[in-house]
C-alpha cells in the first residue's frame, strides 16, 4: 500500500529534516509550503496523511482545513506551529486533527506518530463542535505548558475523569474550566468545590444534598453539589484532603453512577463530569491508609500534571503582561512592563506560583507610580514581598500605613475613582496576605485567627475559599 504524505511547510530547513526523517522509515513525500499548493496536491493524488503547518504563505493552515476534511474525511491530519498557545492546540483539535506538534519537537516522535496515524486511519474521531468560546483561561507556550495542552485536547471528546495534579497556586482550577469550557458539557453548569474548606462533618451534605430532618440544622431540603452539576461539570479541588469517609461515598457514588441524599431513600442518577485536583502526592497517602488506593484509581483515569511556575520561567513575561492587562479591566490603572522590567520579574522564583505572580503584578498595578514600569519601580517591591515572606509579617505596599493612604491618594487623583472602588480593590489586594499571616501565627487554628480578626469563624471559611488559601499556604508562611 502507497505511503504518501504531503508535507505543507513553508520554512525549508524544517520541511528539509521532517523530508529527510520520513523518506529514512520509507515514505515518500510531497513537499509545498501553500495553502494553494496543498489544494493541488491534495486534488492530484491520494495521501495517506496531511502533516501541514500553520502560518503558511498565503493563509492560515488550520482555518483552510474545512473543504480538505469534506474532501477527505478519512486522511489523518498532523499539524505543526511555532504559535505555542492553548488556543492554537484547540483548534487543531477542533479539525479533528490526529496530533498537534508545538515547534520544537522531537523528531523521532513525529515519525512514530506519523505511523501510528496512517496504521490508525480507519479510525476516525468524529469533529467537535465548531463554537469553542473565546477567551481561553491558560497563558504560556513553555514546552512544560505544551505538554498540558495536548492532554487537554485528549479529554475534551469524552466524558472520562480527570485528576489535575500540581502544586498550590500552578492554576488547577483554571485547567478544569478549561476542560470544562472547551468540552461536550460547557453548555452545563461548572461547579467548582473546595472540599478542603469543608468541615468534615458537613462535606457529604456538600457533596451529595440532604433531606429536610437529616439532622439538626437540616430545616429543608439541600440539593448537593453533585445534582448542581447536572449536565455539566463538577471540579473537587485540594481532593486529597477529603475526610475518609466522604472518601468511600465519593467512590460509591463514582462506581455506580448514583447518589443518595443525606437522610433520603431514593437514590440519583449523575449526570455530570468528574474533575479533581490535588497539591499532594497521593501515593504516599495511600501507603499510609490515609487515602483510598481504589478512589485514586477511579479518578486518575486520566492525570494531568501542571509544572511550577519555576519549571516554566520562559511563560512569566507573558503572564505578567496578561495580568497587567487583566488588573486593567478589573477597574486597576493601566500599566505597561518595559523589557527590563519583564526580565526582572522572570528570574524571581515566584514560589507560590502563578498565584504569587498573579497577586504581586496586581499590587504593582495599584502602586506604581507611572503607566511604563521598569525595574527600579519592581526592585523595592519584590524585596518588600520578600521580606514579609522571611518575617512573616502582612504582605503590603508599605511598612507605613502614610505611605498606602499616600498611594490611594494618588490613585483616587490620576483615575477619578470613587472611595468605593478603591476599598473593593484595597481589599483584594491585602485580605489575602492578611488572612495568611494571621492563620500562621495560630498554626492554622481558623477559630482562633476569626478572633483575632475579628470576624465570624464561617465568615473566615469563606473567604478562605474565595481567595484559594489552602493548609499549604498557611504553611508556608508559618
Amino acid at each position: 500500500m502507497s505511503k504518501r504524505i504531503l508535507l505543507v511547510e513553508d520554512d525549508a530547513s524544517i520541511a528539509l529534516v521532517i523530508t529527510a526523517a520520513l523518506e529514512a522509515e520509507g515514505f515518500e513525500v510531497d513537499r509545498c509550503d501553500s495553502v494553494a499548493g496543498r489544494d493541488r496536491f491534495l486534488a492530484g493524488a491520494d495521501y495517506r496523511l496531511l502533516l501541514t503547518d500553520v502560518m503558511l504563505t498565503d493563509g492560515d493552515g488550520i482555518e483552510t482545513l474545512g473543504p480538505v476534511r469534506e474532501a477527505h474525511p478519512s486522511l489523518p491530519i498532523i499539524i505543526l506551529s511555532a504559535q505555542n498557545t492553548l488556543d492554537t492546540a484547540v483548534r487543531a483539535s477542533d479539525t479533528g486533527a490526529f496530533e498537534y506538534f508545538p515547534k520544537p519537537f522531537d523528531l523521532e516522535e513525529l515519525v512514530r506518530t506519523v505511523t501510528q496515524a496512517i496504521g490508525m486511519a480507519e479510525a476516525a474521531e468524529p469533529d467537535l463542535p465548531q463554537d469553542v468560546p473565546e477567551g481561553l483561561p491558560l497563558v504560556g507556550r513553555s514546552t512544560a505548558m505544551q505538554a498540558v495542552y495536548r492532554m487537554i485536547t485528549r479529554v475534551l471528546r469524552n466524558d472520562l475523569t480527570v485528576l489535575i495534579l500540581g502544586e498550590s497556586g500552578t492554576g488547577k482550577e483554571l485547567v478544569a474550566e478549561a476542560i470544562h469550557q472547551l468540552g461536550n458539557r460547557r453548555a452545563g453548569p461548572f461547579i467548582a468545590v473546595n472540599t478542603a474548606a469543608i468541615p468534615g462533618e458537613l462535606i457529604e451534605s456538600e457533596l451529595f444534598g440532604h433531606e429536610k430532618g437529616a439532622f439538626t440544622g437540616a430545616v429543608a431540603r439541600s440539593i448537593g453539589k453533585f445534582e448542581q452539576a447536572s449536565g455539566g461539570t463538577l471540579f473537587l479541588d485540594e481532593i486529597g484532603d477529603m475526610p475518609m469517609q466522604a472518601q468511600t461515598r465519593l467512590l460509591r457514588a463514582l462506581q455506580s453512577g448514583r447518589i443518595r441524599r443525606v437522610g433520603g431513600r431514593d437514590e440519583i442518577t449523575l449526570d455530570c463530569r468528574i474533575v479533581a485536583a490535588t497539591n499532594r502526592d497521593l501515593l504516599p497517602m495511600i501507603a499510609a491508609g490515609t487515602f483510598r488506593e481504589d478512589l485514586y484509581y477511579r479518578l486518575a483515569v486520566v492525570p494531568i500534571e501542571l509544572p511550577p511556575l519555576r519549571e516554566r520561567a520562559d511563560d512569566i513575561e507573558a503572564l505578567s503582561r496578561h495580568f497587567l492587562v487583566r488588573a486593567a479591566a478589573e477597574g486597576l490603572p493601566r500599566r505597561q512592563l518595559t523589557q527590563a522590567g519583564a526580565e526582572l520579574l522572570a528570574r524571581q522564583p515566584w514560589r507560590g506560583n502563578v498565584r504569587e505572580l498573579r497577586n504581586f503584578i496586581y499590587r504593582l498595578a495599584l502602586l506604581a507610580r507611572d503607566e511604563l514600569v521598569d525595574a527600579a519601580t519592581i526592585e523595592p517591591l519584590l524585596a518588600q514581598a520578600e521580606g514579609a515572606s522571611t518575617h512573616g509579617s502582612v504582605e503590603g505596599p508599605a511598612g507605613d500605613p502614610s505611605d498606602l493612604a499616600a498611594a490611594v491618594d494618588h490613585w483616587i487623583a490620576d483615575n477619578a475613582l470613587t472611595p468605593g472602588t478603591v476599598y473593593d480593590t484595597a481589599l483584594a489586594a491585602f485580605e489575602r496576605p492578611l488572612f495568611l499571616n494571621v492563620l500562621a501565627q495560630t498554626g492554622g487554628n481558623q477559630l482562633r485567627a476569626a478572633q483575632i480578626l475579628g470576624i465570624n469563624r464561617n465568615t473566615l471559611r469563606k473567604r478562605l475559599v474565595d481567595l484559594s488559601i489552602s493548609p499549604e499556604d498557611v504553611a508556608r508562611r508559618d
